[in-house]
């Protein structure tokens, strides 16, 4: 060993670690990507390789870079990088290296220039709202919702004065007739939460356009996996990356994912002020969540294939909503717009009255063993969940009806369990 090398080695730890971060402080600047991708490459490759950084220790798996700020190696150079702030490591609020990682990764996947992570697919809702619009402002929504995205469109912006108009998202001639001078975003969700509604991404791309409003949709349901919206006209794509990216019901995250000049000019500016911003740890834990994104939800989607025609069969069901099946509404453009259903299906129990439909559905809910009673989905694990009590439980009767969600629902989002071992623990309520 030469003597030089063996020397550093017999320093004290601490000496030799104040060496070495000296000379990092020196070289301090943003992590070279040294798997560059290119967009010939198969999504699952993506997956794995996209987004990969590394610092001067090569290390193989993405670093967890838990710091609240970076050190400069001269008052000049920490002016300089604050004044590029964008594309330097200055402060963990808006620019941290593990984050980095997961946004090019998933900006990647979705086939989009940039993205922006956030806290949560709520705080992303928040941050593309409050970036793009501004009091006087018109928002045309799809009325079929998340809870807490109807509650923050309907109660949360109006204090704001940003307005917004819901309608059928299967009824094209709706969004056209919503569209008023102030008309600045539209938003869809789709599939929709709960009844899994599919609307035609290309053809109102086309009516938001006409608009001049900012397209705006939510891929929880499906992820890049089954679906790409900017590839079939979408502007935005917004994720709770808490569902399927990360896909074991570990943390919390969201993104916006878009043009660059959108992503850097609009919402950069107003996270790196507000700071709805993903931690370090929870990026790197979604790193490794979208590694086997591809073949979670493909596998996912068999399951809840194979479990929504054995519940449109059984004589408790009413109803069964999976685009995967040839009795939904949208199922050809469902199988033209996705690769396969995806992992989500609810069903409607029967029931004379509602006191009754829901006496049902707790039923079956709570004679479950397998399933986890929870109002999360895109794990693992198989989920259950009462739409009406839970996820939208806070939205009023009259919206829960316009919706279509009845007492007798039951959401189920469907994990990597024997199919066989799903349906015999939905059997033992469903026999009542």
């Amino acid at each position: 060993m030469p003597t030089q090398k063996r020397a550093f080695l017999l320093l004290p730890f601490g000496v030799a670690l104040f060496f070495h971060t000296r000379r990092a402080e020196r070289s301090h600047g943003p992590l070279e990507t040294r798997t560059n991708m290119d967009d010939s490459l198969n999504f699952d490759t993506l997956a794995v390789r996209s987004g990969t950084a590394r610092s001067d220790f090569n290390e193989h798996s993405e670093a967890i870079f838990l710091t609240s700020s970076f050190v400069f190696a001269s008052a000049a150079d920490a002016a300089e990088k604050f004044k590029n702030s964008e594309d330097n490591y200055t402060y963990s609020r808006f620019t941290n290296p593990t984050v980095t990682m997961f946004q090019d990764r998933l900006a990647a996947l979705e086939g989009g220039e940039a993205c922006m992570a956030t806290a949560s697919g709520m705080a992303a809702i928040m941050s593309v709202v409050m970036c793009a619009l501004q009091a006087g402002d018109h928002l045309v929504s799809s009325q079929a919702l998340f809870g807490s995205t109807l509650g923050m469109f309907s109660q949360i912006f109006t204090k704001f004065g940003i307005t917004t108009t819901f309608v059928d998202p299967t009824d094209l001639d709706a969004w056209k007739n919503a569209v008023r001078s102030e008309t600045k975003m539209f938003f869809l969700e789709t599939p929709s939460n709960p009844l899994t509604e599919v609307s035609d991404i290309e053809a109102i791309s086309k009516i938001a356009k006409a608009a001049n409003a900012l397209f705006v949709v939510d891929n929880c349901f499906c992820s890049p996996a089954l679906q790409q919206p900017l590839k079939l006209g979408a502007d935005v794509v917004m994720h709770s990356a808490t569902k399927f990216l990360d896909g074991q019901g570990r943390v919390l995250g969201g993104a916006l994912v878009g043009s660059k000049q959108f992503i850097m000019e609009k919402v950069f500016p107003f996270v790196r002020s507000a700071g709805p911003t993903l931690s370090a740890f929870n990026a790197w834990v979604l790193l490794k969540g979208m590694e086997t994104l591809s073949l979670r939800v493909e596998k996912q989607s068999a399951n809840a294939l194979e479990i929504a025609r054995w519940l449109e069969t059984h004589p408790a069901v009413n109803r069964v909503f999976y685009p995967g099946l040839e009795s939904h509404p949208q199922h050809a453009l469902a199988m033209r717009q996705q690769k396969a259903g995806g992992a989500i299906l609810s069903f409607e129990l029967k029931g004379d009255t509602p006191e009754q439909m829901r006496a049902n559905a707790w039923r079956v809910i709570d004679s479950t063993k397998i399933c986890s009673i929870t109002g999360n989905l895109g794990d693992t694990r198989t989920t259950i969940t009462h739409p009406a009590t839970t996820t939208h439980g806070r939205v009023t009767p009259e919206a829960r009806a316009a919706a279509g969600i009845s007492e007798g629902l039951i959401r189920l989002a469907v994990g990597l369990e024997n199919a066989a071992d799903i349906r015999g623990d939905l059997e033992r309520g469903l026999a009542g």
